[in-house]
């Protein structure tokens, strides 16, 4: 489902303020219509990204293209900056996810000015201020492309593990809503479910059901947010057989029912 801000154009966003309304709306794994890219500055954590997890710490910048699947930990010491590319973005981008650790001093300074740029034209009112803001924006596009081919060259290639699990996650990704399991899945993929959450637990310490269930969950805590969709439809939306057994699945993964969820907000 769709974020209300991912149809806005470009923009940057304090990395603290996108748990302002729980932690679950960045740690849960879910995807967005849209490209990200995260600039860490202070503090540390873990990002799961396409299946695998690693440590991130300052200085560390996560390219996300539209539709992987990502979740991460912002915990109360960790800064930095969001930037959200707009569904229709009009630069060039990566098209695979990146994991950089700018160890450069000129490369952080150069990216620290571009996004202040960047912030300064959004903020502005004088004239040509967004294409000035957009020409700042293909500056940070040229940025990534450029560190990215300097941090493919020094990566290893990922192993099997690796290539199953991220197309385990694009492939939930796309059905996720539709009730399928992980047998099917894994079936669809050509493996054994057993296989599969092996392979899972190698690369990001979490079961294939845990990562569906995740997914799913999140979904759900989005539509009782954002939307008046009465609980039976949001379940039956996501593939849940019954009202009942969403409203169970829902409680043991969050602690609360759905009706106590959305009557929090």
């Amino acid at each position: 489902m769709q974020s209300p801000t991912e149809s806005q154009p470009f923009r940057l966003v304090a990395i603290p303020r996108l748990a302002a309304g729980g932690r679950w709306r960045v740690e849960a794994m879910r995807s967005l219509s849209e490209a990200c890219f995260l600039w860490f500055t202070k503090g540390q954590g873990r990002i799961t990204l396409a299946g695998v997890t690693r440590g991130y710490t300052a200085h560390n910048g996560i390219f996300i293209p539209a539709g992987v699947m990502h979740g991460f930990e912002v915990g109360p010491q960790v800064f930095g900056t969001a930037v959200f590319f707009g569904k229709y973005c009009p630069i060039k981008l990566p098209a695979q996810p990146l994991h950089l650790r700018i160890r450069e001093v000129h490369a952080q300074q150069e990216l620290n000015v571009t996004l202040d740029c960047i912030q300064r034209e959004l903020d502005s009112t004088v004239a040509a201020h967004d294409r000035a803001a957009e020409h700042h924006l293909g500056l940070l596009g040229v940025w990534l492309e450029r560190q990215g081919l300097k941090s493919q060259a020094d990566a290893p290639r990922p192993d099997a593990a690796r290539r199953l699990v991220a197309r385990y996650t694009a492939l939930m990704e796309k059905d996720f809503r539709t009730g399928a399991g992980v047998g099917e899945l894994a079936a669809s993929l050509g493996v054994t479910a057993t296989h599969l959450t092996r392979c899972c637990q190698q690369t990001c310490g979490r079961s294939a059901i845990e990562l569906l269930q995740d997914r799913r969950i999140f979904e759900a805590r989005t539509m009782l947010s954002e939307t008046k969709l009465p609980i039976g439809r949001i379940g039956a939306e996501l593939g849940f057989a019954s009202a009942a057994y969403f409203t169970r699945a829902f409680q043991h993964r969050t602690g609360s029912s759905p009706t106590a969820f959305r009557r929090s907000l």
